[in-house]
């Protein structure tokens, strides 16, 4: 009756009877022994948390010990990075999805970031180079995330970054190393004034 009136009064009584038979049925559930909060699984492990908890901050705290270098790095790249990023490090054509390889390319486009179509990598978008050893070492390869030793993170990321010139291919990577380096883009944010709410 009320769905058919025009008047708005009615329906919204209509809605608040819903709601209400709604709630009685949440109290005589209660009622009956059911639970208000569910336990599922366990709590998380200090060594659990730790595990995941490696994200690594523009100046390099947390990075794990090891090194790597340009020759090690082509062999971790050719291994475990090309079939997605291409033999080039500009992407793979064909893939699904992806307009040419485009998305998965690492090197070039510097000074395109203000054009209609940027061409947006490592070399041309990342403010930092602990970013590139952050996320290769979180999430990839695509197949295996994580799958890499830190000294291979170090090495493909000294490869990679040696094929975009920001480094010399004699250049060794480590922790004291890669925090340094400074990226063609790291003055192109601007910077977020508010306080870290977690941390």
């Amino acid at each position: 009756m009320c769905i058919r009136s025009a008047d708005r009064s009615k329906l919204f009584c209509a809605g608040a009877l819903i709601l209400l038979a709604l709630s009685a049925t949440t109290s005589t559930s209660r009622a009956q022994g059911y639970p208000s909060a569910f336990s599922f699984g366990e709590p998380a492990t200090e060594q659990e948390i730790a595990n995941v908890a490696i994200a690594i901050p523009p100046d390099g705290k947390g990075l794990p010990p090891g090194s790597g270098n340009y020759a090690k790095g082509k062999q971790v790249y050719e291994a475990a990075c090309a079939a997605c990023h291409g033999a080039d490090l500009k992407g793979v054509a064909g893939l699904p999805d992806m307009p040419a390889g485009a998305a998965l390319r690492l090197i070039g486009g510097r000074g395109t970031l203000t054009n209609q179509k940027p061409i947006v990598t490592v070399e041309s978008y990342w403010p930092y180079a602990t970013i590139l050893f952050d996320y290769t070492r979180r999430a990839m390869p695509f197949t295996a995330p994580g799958a890499l030793t830190a000294d291979e993170v170090y090495a493909v990321s000294a490869y990679i970054l040696a094929e975009a010139n920001i480094i010399d291919k004699a250049t060794v990577l480590d922790a004291q190393t890669l925090p340094k380096l400074q990226m063609p883009n790291r003055d192109g944010f601007i910077a977020d004034p508010r306080p870290e709410l977690f941390k």
